[in-house]
């Protein structure tokens, strides 16, 4: 099959939607399918490898609005079997629309996650949401989620549940070759200056305002409240709010304590995760996975996480890790303490957790169904 993957963002930039569309389209290629990415253009694109087997066209944008970028020239593609959009992608979602129809094409969206804002941007993605919801899922032939749960809860649901039967669970994944237990990575504690024996907590995650629900601001305020002394919270990522992080840091005495890694390329980060006793992603608000789970979860570490839809469904609580109510700083504190207080719980958990992966979230099982899904939609023998 000749198959176009769309996407806002891709490497060079890190993000979880740029990650599942390089990892969706490798596969795919690896099953040999002809597959093509189309996404923006950026300044820094010569620092980035392509997907091997992969043709990636990046377009000029006529112009950006945060991570969504014009590219009028979506208009002119043509020539694929199957159309496959990873949303939300402001301008990008409807320009697909019209291109699809105008090439009578079929398409399948993964749907990522809400668009979430606040003040005035909450109030324009709504806006956003309402009029591109109904334009461009009701010709969709397939809606991918990436667990049941998020699409019963997210903002999208009363429109999945008008087409229920073509929703389809389509899970996030991890290369368990790359990321996997044992790595070498005690000289991040040289590089960092960690001290021998600390226990180390791992935030991994955006720290731009597009990513501000991810929480980082409680789990400052929750490490703050920890009991251990030595004790080491890791945050690898980079931002525009990342000043505002390391204010709070310093302002709540522990920024000696917090370690800013700044951006790690994916390929990169199975170290951090090796070197870490535990994963955090605190998010507040709906979040439809959680990318950074998974990739804890292969290196073998328990993993802390809000109990919210989408991400609760990766976590089997008390098993490969532990659930926490999101806001809840004293939650999140407690629940670290009971990881740091019983190392044979972070052994068994993480043991767990890699088996987990291993069965259920490795990227080429996720690649067959994407191609059983595919011909479903072509209407070819499955």
């Amino acid at each position: 099959m000749k198959i176009a993957h769309i996407t806002a963002t891709f490497p060079p930039y890190y993000g979880g939607t740029g990650a599942v569309c390089y990892h969706n389209a490798h596969e795919l290629a690896t099953l040999g399918h002809d597959v093509t990415v189309i996404t923006a253009k950026y300044a820094n694109t010569k620092k980035c490898n392509d997907p091997p087997g992969v043709t990636v066209k990046r377009l000029s944008p006529m112009f950006r609005f945060g991570n969504a970028p014009f590219l009028p020239d979506i208009l002119n593609l043509n020539g694929f079997d199957i159309i496959h959009l990873h949303y939300p992608f402001i301008f990008g979602a409807e320009l697909v629309w019209k291109m699809a129809k105008r090439t009578n094409t079929p398409y399948i969206i993964t749907y990522h996650n809400d668009l979430i804002g606040e003040g005035l941007r909450k109030y324009l993605f709504d806006g956003y949401s309402y009029v591109s919801h109904r334009l461009v899922f009701k010709d969709a032939k397939k809606i991918g989620v990436t667990s049941y749960d998020f699409g019963k809860h997210c903002g999208a649901s009363p429109f999945f549940k008008e087409r229920w039967s073509d929703v389809v669970e389509i899970p996030n994944g991890v290369d368990t070759d790359v990321f996997r237990p044992d790595l070498a990575s005690d000289w991040i504690c040289r590089k960092y200056n960690i001290p021998s024996g600390a226990k180390v907590i791992l935030f991994v995650g955006g720290l731009d305002q597009a990513h501000y629900f991810k929480g980082v601001d409680r789990l400052i305020k929750a490490f703050a409240k920890l009991k251990f002394n030595n004790t080491v919270l890791l945050i690898v990522g980079e931002g525009d709010l990342k000043p505002d992080y390391i204010a709070l840091a310093d302002k709540l005495g522990v920024l000696s304590k917090v370690v800013f890694v700044g951006q790690i390329p994916n390929p990169g980060l199975p170290p951090y995760y090796n070197i870490a006793d535990m994963v955090i992603l605190p998010s507040s608000f709906l979040e439809s996975f959680g990318m950074v789970l998974i990739e804890g979860m292969a290196c073998g570490k328990p993993v802390i996480a809000s109990n919210i839809p989408g991400v609760r469904s990766v976590i089997n609580h008390n098993q490969d890790g532990l659930l926490v109510e999101p806001w809840d700083v004293d939650d999140l504190k407690e629940k670290m303490e009971t990881l740091l207080q019983k190392p044979e719980k972070r052994r068994v958990m993480g043991h767990k957790g890699r088996a987990k992966v291993e069965a259920k979230y490795a990227w080429s099982a996720i690649a067959m169904r994407l191609e059983y899904i595919y011909k479903g939609m072509l209407g070819l023998q499955v």
